[in-house]
């Protein structure tokens, strides 16, 4: 079945759901919370689980006919004509350290690419919102990436996957590479908040291996909106859902951070 809509036209519920979706963050926070382990360093609280039901009910209500790619429940990578891309809660380790680099992401997909895309971190009352062709908002105001060219000049942010075994050599590889070169390399351990805060030009690039389409959907359409650039680590390769790795920048720093990522 085809489903005609506008993106713009939901915003207002979607700014609702991401209310209530903050609210359980916030009093998740504020309690004990009770982790499991999907892996030795994946954890799940019950904030996820919670923010995740919620929000599969309420999108649904909002957009009718329309399909679900969340991390708790996933079966596989692959998003439908329309569907919600989300993750309950970006950031689950920070949430159970008490961090609050932390955010509800939500992405729409439309037929062949994300049209909506919000990180909502409520923990630091931020929240960012792009629609394809209409710009990037933190807030209700704009966004734009850096205008920085100069690699020694500009901060950074990576992070590690979960099965950090499987990928430590090209994490230490690249990092022996970019930190004599880069002013500084953040880990903040939110990818949607990593990309975030390239959209905002809090960083100037973030890159990392291993990611899902849960993680990026949202942020990458966000630095896009915003004016940056997002690819694989080779910046010839365009990024898509089953990509080994994401490279996000201004884009005036892609082509030579791609060149350093990307080489053997």
């Amino acid at each position: 079945m085809t489903v005609h809509f506008d993106a713009a036209d939901i915003l207002d519920g979607l700014h609702a759901v991401a209310d209530r979706a903050g609210e359980i963050v916030r009093e998740g926070a504020s309690r004990t919370r009770q982790i499991r382990h999907k892996g030795r360093i994946d954890l799940v609280t019950e904030t996820d689980l919670a923010v995740e039901a919620m929000l599969k009910t309420e999108l649904a209500a909002l957009l009718p006919g329309s399909d679900f790619l969340a991390e708790e429940t996933a079966k596989d990578t692959e998003p439908g004509e329309l569907t919600w891309i989300i993750d309950p809660v970006d950031g689950t380790t920070n949430f159970a350290h008490g961090l609050p680099y932390v955010a509800n992401s939500i992405a729409l997909w439309h037929r062949d690419r994300v049209v909506l895309g919000m990180v909502n971190m409520p923990l630091l009352d931020e929240r960012f919102i792009a629609v394809a062709g209409q710009g990037a908002f933190l807030n209700g105001k704009p966004i734009a990436v850096t205008g920085e060219a100069d690699l020694e000049q500009c901060v950074l942010a990576t992070g590690f996957p979960y099965d950090i075994d499987a990928h430590l050599e090209d994490i230490l590889k690249n990092l022996r590479t970019l930190l004599p070169i880069a002013q500084g390399i953040r880990r903040g351990g939110a990818a949607a908040v990593d990309l975030a805060f390239v959209a905002c030009g809090r960083l100037d690039g973030f890159y990392e291996r291993a990611l899902n389409p849960w993680d990026t959907a949202a942020g990458m359409l966000l630095v896009e909106e915003a004016g940056g650039r997002v690819s694989e680590y080779d910046a010839t390769v365009p990024y898509a859902f089953g990509s080994r790795c994401i490279l996000a920048t201004n884009g005036r720093i892609h082509e030579r951070l791609s060149g350093l990522l990307a080489r053997d």
